[in-house]
């Protein structure tokens, strides 16, 4: 008879619910157990992971992830419950253009070194406090690799230097040609004269 599946129950935010076989597999993939690298002095070692996931997150926006590469890690002790973490993604995202809202291709080179501490470290510093990626001995690949991306995000998106952007008025992309919208903008000093000479019209 074929075992039943497997569940085990995990807990975000006080929030508990239960994953089944295939969940479980994938967050045992996301997470690389250090230990040796933690306890073995001199001890290094290099590892190749797929990124997952086909999207990403930013500023309330998903975008999609066109092309992505391995992540490529080297662990590296440096010292008792140290060790050293360096490595590199590379991603290309679909993000939209600034000023006229064209899907552009963007590629995203996330090269990243980082020293973590294991729990029983020596270690009380705002930098051990903040590693939300460690459970324990082991990492979490996706949230680490995650929170790389995340500072390496572009701040500003073109889709060419000299994109003219939208219409104010009909959102026509002016990229494409002129919509023939009125984009004349009066001087507001001009608005305030009008007013005193209107004014003046009335007595």
């Amino acid at each position: 008879m074929r075992p039943p599946p497997l569940y085990l129950f995990k807990c975000v935010v006080g929030i508990c619910f239960s994953l089944n076989d295939a969940q479980i597999h994938r967050e045992l993939d996301m997470l690389i157990n250090l230990t040796d690298v933690f306890t073995s002095a001199g001890k290094e070692r290099r590892e190749s992971l797929p990124y997952k996931p086909d999207s990403f997150s930013y500023m309330g926006n998903t975008y999609r992830i066109q092309e992505k590469s391995p992540i490529t890690f080297s662990f590296s002790n440096t010292g008792n419950g140290r060790a050293l973490i360096r490595g590199s993604v590379d991603l290309t995202l679909e993000i939209p253009c600034d000023r006229c809202l064209q899907m552009v291709d963007v590629p995203l080179a996330a090269a990243f070194e980082q020293e973590v501490f294991s729990p029983d470290a020596n270690q009380q510093s705002e930098d051990q406090d903040e590693q939300s990626f460690m459970q324990g001995y082991e990492l979490d690949v996706e949230a680490f690799v995650n929170n790389e991306i995340l500072i390496h995000m572009p701040v500003k998106v073109l889709c060419k230097p000299d994109c003219r952007g939208i219409c104010k008025k009909c959102g026509h992309n002016l990229n494409q040609g002129e919509c023939g919208c009125d984009t004349f903008v009066p001087d507001p000093r001009m608005a305030a004269i009008k007013d005193i000479f209107n004014a003046d019209k009335e007595v």
